[in-house]
């Protein structure tokens, strides 16, 4: 299936349209085995596929400035994961209370967000005045609002998302955005997930050319947004890497690091938080080797990627635990980057 799609200026959408959606999606996710709440979770409405190898199923919204279940200015709009599920355990789901299309972390799963160099703001941002044009890569072209600094969590108008166009198979799918701005960032973006037709394992790989007259410079990083069925951010979960992780700081609530773990004394409660930088990792990309796992239920994912580590971001609240591994990339005109992130899935 091919599906091509043309961008124009976002309409704005009020939340209390799709609330009630959401909420159904949170029922879903408490009934019935887990292949079938990726069949059907709740979120029918909105232009999405589904990818299986038989063992591992999963539910990929799809890029579309009209009806699509992200558009917000924040995030990547491709290769969004509704769900997912393995072995009758479920990784990704809805984790937050309200949703709203244009909320910028409304969103579930494997998503990714580009960031400027200094890993805060946009590409162009700073030079551009109220009215002006900027760049959010796996975006498009966004327009300045006001003389604020960049906020990550802000909705900027659209003003062109270039051209996306999406193939869909049984165990992969890929998607392509093409833009061209007016301050000279252009690009062609390939984003391929793909399912191991033999393992539980999902892949991520990464082009982007640079087609544009400027050097594109980026941190990029995955958010992942896991939720391992449902339980709740406590003593059962822990976060382990490969080498003896630092904290730049005390997590607060609860939240400690012992070796090379990140562990909980105790769950987490709604509203609160446990952020902070990790330090500690080396320059070899096998580093880049994070497990999130319920020591109760034996319930894990693996995450590894093919570059070094450039930023760790450790944030968890009570429904969702995220560490977030930056790469950087920097492409020079008529260039290409490219990078990987696998999620091995495993059930003890």
């Amino acid at each position: 299936m091919v599906v091509h799609l043309r961008f124009f200026a976002l309409a704005i959408f009020t939340a209390t349209l799709y609330v009630a959606s959401a909420q159904g999606a949170l029922s879903a996710q408490k009934v019935g085995n887990a292949a079938d709440k990726c069949a059907s979770n709740g979120q029918t409405s909105y232009p999405r596929a589904a990818l299986s190898n038989g063992a591992v199923n999963a539910v990929v919204y799809l890029p579309d400035a009209k009806d699509g279940y992200y558009r917000g200015s924040r995030f990547d709009w491709s290769g969004v994961v509704g769900c997912l599920a393995y072995k009758g355990h479920t990784y990704f789901g809805v984790w937050f209370p309200q949703y709203d299309p244009l909320l910028h972390d409304a969103i579930s799963g494997p998503v990714e967000e580009f960031r400027s160099s200094d890993g805060e703001g946009a590409m162009k941002y700073d030079e551009a005045k109220p009215g002006d044009p900027f760049v959010k890569l796996g975006v498009g072209v966004l327009r300045r609002t006001d003389d604020a600094p960049f906020k990550f969590s802000a909705t900027y108008p659209l003003i062109d998302g270039g051209k996306w166009t999406v193939h869909t198979g049984r165990t992969a799918i890929t998607f392509r955005q093409v833009l061209k701005s007016p301050v000279g960032i252009a690009y062609d973006y390939k984003k391929t997930l793909k399912l191991d037709k033999q393992a539980p394992i999902l892949s991520i790989e990464h082009a982007m050319k640079n087609t544009g007259a400027e050097t594109i410079e980026s941190l990029v990083y995955n958010h992942d947004f896991y939720v391992l069925d449902g339980a709740p951010t406590g003593p059962d979960m822990a976060v382990h890497f490969p080498f003896a992780a630092k904290a730049e700081k005390n997590f607060g609530n609860g939240g400690r690091i012992l070796g090379n773990d990140i562990m909980f004394n105790r769950e987490l409660q709604t509203g609160e938080s446990v952020f902070g930088r990790i330090t500690g990792y080396s320059a070899s990309p096998s580093d880049f080797d994070f497990v999130v796992e319920n020591r109760k239920t034996g319930v894990g994912v693996e995450e590894t990627a093919d570059k070094p580590l450039a930023r760790i971001v450790f944030w968890s609240i009570r429904t969702t635990i995220c560490p977030e591994g930056y790469v950087h990339i920097k492409i020079a005109p008529g260039e290409t980057a490219h990078w990987t992130i696998r999620y091995r899935f495993y059930a003890k």
